[in-house]
């Protein structure tokens, strides 16, 4: 069983170098969109990268976790596990929606994408800034503004099978608004994937074992 990992909005595989799994993991790298390109479409291209001639699993984080949905749809992956994000739009805060329905990112220049450090670091709840600042300096800014406008925009309404939930009860950019079952890590933040790194990997390991 392989396991493909998609990161979230910004970040990169080096938020998997914390979890420990009893089962190879693949980071997907970002590619970069093409002009007006649709999450969905964005997503069939970046599935490429997927061995679907073997087994294999999704973890998606935060955005990554959107991309996850949309590639569920065509691909048949065992398991999809989705850590610090959302399964449907709306599981997203009202407030996310209504800046895509009035369009508010199409007219914001990409350098706002870069939050102070210190707001980032609060934001995103965690105690390791030195990792996150990190990854924030190598965001490309463009990409991160595609990405903020296909998440507040995204549509989907669909529930995915197989799938496994893990969310922090304190994540304060995708709070957990679900239904339905969900492995809850007390106190945990937006982060966690690397400040709760622990809990997370048994949750993981236990879970494909079912399977």
């Amino acid at each position: 069983m392989k396991i493909y990992g998609i990161s979230g909005l910004g970040a990169d595989k080096r938020v998997f170098g914390y979890l420990n799994l009893d089962y190879p993991l693949i980071p997907v790298e970002w590619i970069e969109p093409v002009e007006n390109e649709t999450l969905k479409d964005y997503s069939i291209r970046l599935s490429k990268m997927i061995d679907i001639d073997s087994d294999f699993a999704l973890v998606g984080v935060s955005f990554g976790g959107l991309v996850a949905v949309e590639i569920n749809k065509f691909l048949q992956p065992k398991l999809t596990i989705l850590i610090s994000s959302t399964e449907t739009k709306n599981e997203l805060r009202p407030i996310y929606r209504g800046v895509g329905k009035i369009g508010l990112l199409n007219s914001i220049p990409s350098k706002f994408f870069d939050p102070p450090r210190n707001i980032a670091k609060f934001i995103f709840g965690t105690n390791n800034g030195k990792l996150l600042n990190s990854i924030l300096d190598d965001t490309d800014l463009r990409f991160a503004k595609w990405a903020a406008n296909e998440l507040v925009n995204w549509s989907n309404l669909d529930r995915v099978e197989n799938v496994i939930r893990i969310h922090g009860t304190k994540d304060k950019l995708i709070p957990w608004r679900g239904s339905g079952k969900v492995e809850l890590i007390d106190n945990g933040e937006h982060f966690m994937i690397v400040d709760r790194a622990d809990e997370i990997s048994k949750i993981i390991n236990e879970k494909i074992k079912t399977i």
